[in-house]
């Protein structure tokens, strides 16, 4: 085959046998890869408790990776989510993909429980089961180095261990996998690790039809502002948000109570450049290389993460949150999810957090340890155990990352309709609401959102499968991708064509998630945005966000999904995209 490999490793750990499964030509072409085919393999399994040892666990790469196409070097890690019971995905850079492909491999089907601490360790053809008896209570980093010179790792830190329901998986040093909760994945079936190495060659039908496909790309990408201007993602990294947030009063600050924090403006991405003079990194084949790492080392913070370990948590100090950043990565859990359970204990609390504080309860989360325990949870458990839902700013579970919603109505459908909880990946509406691309919308506005969400949701499900890196979309569009995916693959699939296959994807999900009881009540948002106003200031009114408007242009969603009143899937719209229906 060309693109992709044909071949998907599965592995019971129970047992400790392998084999390869051998996927048809039109399975590959219906899933393409990444999220589109690990779901493929998620959805008969999905009614399953996330911790049953029959329950997959899913790393996948896509028909892209390994080749010349620009940022396609990710994968997906999915799995039903610990932390939500929704699908549980992510798409996660460094060079494991890459390598995986180079084994030989488009994808490992992980199930069944080792009977004692395990890592599985991929070299091409060969695959061993190995003893990570010695990894107990080990941090990420740690582990890291006990694995050097194995290829690309992906590994857990304490917090899963623990049981903490946010425990990620950290890829090739500070790649973190984040949200769900699919560090406790690996948990569940005595998985520490995985590392993977190879030396193939992924086959491409028409090289020079690639060479003129990324070189279109890379016109775009070399014009566009967002990525490479003065201010860009690739001089600053995400952190390049963090002003532009601020300026439009969005910024959720003291636990979305308020959208305005007064010390932004020295928290900021150019602060961070001046404290830690950083140099830039990022995925394997990467032209932007958006991640930032100090001069000592020391990964730098996203920007959810830093506007969440500042704003969210009332922190004024820069170092604070780089060194918050820097421990959820040893301890291996969402640093997003970390730093909005602290903001719901504050309010619980009715506390201030200081710099200490946020660092000494990070470290408690991450080790189990008295209230750690308990906020391990995460906040939608730990707020409900205490009587005080109202203080969990989640949806279906997931806490919410840095864009308030009321300063932007397309990300408050987005969080509402995201299969994997509230996520602003999903749609990732901020692309035209804020940075106005491809075209400027009205923030403030619901007018045409429904649509828009919708057709973005089918956009970034093609570019999870692909895989490809989101950023670039800010520059070139599936038009240009559908060319390099008809070079690689000699697959002759339309950008219409690419995008039927996220919608089939998406309505998948949504299915999975219905057999799972999630309805039209989880797809809603936590109330204080519909009766706090945000903070207002410079002449931009930040309002509460009207409810009757929201669940119109809800109902409007669900009609161009092809779902019915309620929101559930149909069995007609189902088969029209030919995915076989269960009740």
């Amino acid at each position: 085959m060309n693109g992709w490999c044909g071949r998907i490793l599965q592995i019971d750990l129970t047992t400790g046998n392998w084999e390869a499964r051998r996927p048809t030509s039109e399975t590959y072409q219906e899933c393409l890869g990444g999220r589109g085919l690990a779901g493929r393999y998620l959805e008969p399994e999905v009614t399953r408790r996330w911790d049953d040892p029959a329950m997959p666990l899913l790393l996948f790469t896509g028909p892209l990776v390994d080749t010349a196409s620009p940022t396609s070097g990710r994968m997906t890690i999915m799995s039903r989510s610990p932390l939500t019971g929704t699908v549980g995905d992510c798409s996660v850079g460094g060079s494991f993909g890459t390598l995986l492909k180079k084994a030989g491999w488009d994808g490992v089907i992980i199930a069944g429980r080792s009977p004692r601490p395990c890592g599985i360790e991929i070299d091409g053809g060969k695959i061993t089961l190995a003893d990570a008896n010695g990894m107990a209570g080990l941090s990420t980093s740690r582990i890291f180095k006990k694995l050097r010179g194995r290829g690309a790792a992906a590994v857990t830190g304490p917090a899963a261990e623990n049981g903490i329901a946010f425990a990620n998986v950290m890829v090739d040093g500070h790649f973190a996998a984040g949200r769900n909760g699919l560090g406790l994945s690996f948990a569940a079936k005595n998985l520490r690790y995985v590392t993977t190495t190879g030396h193939g060659e992924t086959a491409v039908a028409d090289s020079e039809g690639l060479q003129d496909a990324v070189a279109d790309i890379r016109r775009l990408f070399f014009a566009s502002p967002a990525l490479l201007g003065e201010f860009g993602i690739a001089e600053f990294g995400t952190p390049a948000l963090y002003d532009l947030t601020h300026a439009r009063r969005m910024m959720p600050t003291a636990n979305f109570r308020e959208t305005f924090f007064p010390a932004a403006p020295s928290l900021n991405a150019p602060a961070l450049r001046e404290r830690y003079r950083p140099k830039k990194t990022g995925c394997r084949g990467c032209p932007i290389l958006c991640k930032k790492i100090a001069a000592d080392g020391t990964p730098l913070p996203e920007f959810e993460t830093l506007s969440h370990f500042t704003a969210l948590v009332g922190n004024e100090d820069l170092e604070t949150a780089v060194a918050a950043n820097r421990l959820c990565n040893e301890m291996g859990m969402d640093t997003i999810s970390a730093a909005a359970t602290l903001a719901c204990y504050s309010e619980m609390e009715q506390t201030k957090l200081s710099p200490g504080d946020i660092l000494a309860l990070l470290d408690a989360i991450g080790r189990g340890k008295g209230v750690g325990a308990e906020l391990g949870r995460g906040s939608a458990a730990f707020a409900a155990s205490r009587g005080r839902s109202e203080c969990a700013v989640t949806v279906k579970g997931q806490e919410l990352p840095a864009y308030d919603p009321r300063g932007a109505c397309g990300m408050a459908l987005a969080y509402a309709t995201s299969t994997r909880g509230g996520c602003h990946l999903r749609a990732y509406p901020i692309a035209h609401e804020i940075l106005r691309k491809p075209v400027a919308t009205d923030r403030m506005s619901f007018s045409g959102k429904a649509r828009i969400i919708k057709i973005a949701e089918d956009l970034n499900a093609a570019i999870d499968s692909l895989t490809a890196c989101k950023f670039i979309f800010f520059a070139a569009s599936l038009e240009e991708y559908a060319k390099v995916f008809r070079a690689v693959t000699g697959v002759s699939l339309s950008a219409q064509d690419l995008l039927k296959i996220g919608e089939r994807i998406v309505y998948r999900e949504r299915m999975m998630n219905a057999r799972n009881g999630f309805t039209a009540a989880d797809d809603d948002l936590p109330e204080r945005f519909f009766a706090m106003s945000g903070s207002e200031g410079d002449h931009i009114p930040v309002p509460p966000i009207n409810r009757k408007t929201f669940l119109e242009a809800r109902a409007r969603y669900y009609a161009v999904r092809g779902l019915d009143e309620t929101g559930m899937p149909t069995r007609a719209k189902a088969e029209a995209l030919g995915i076989a229906w269960k009740s």
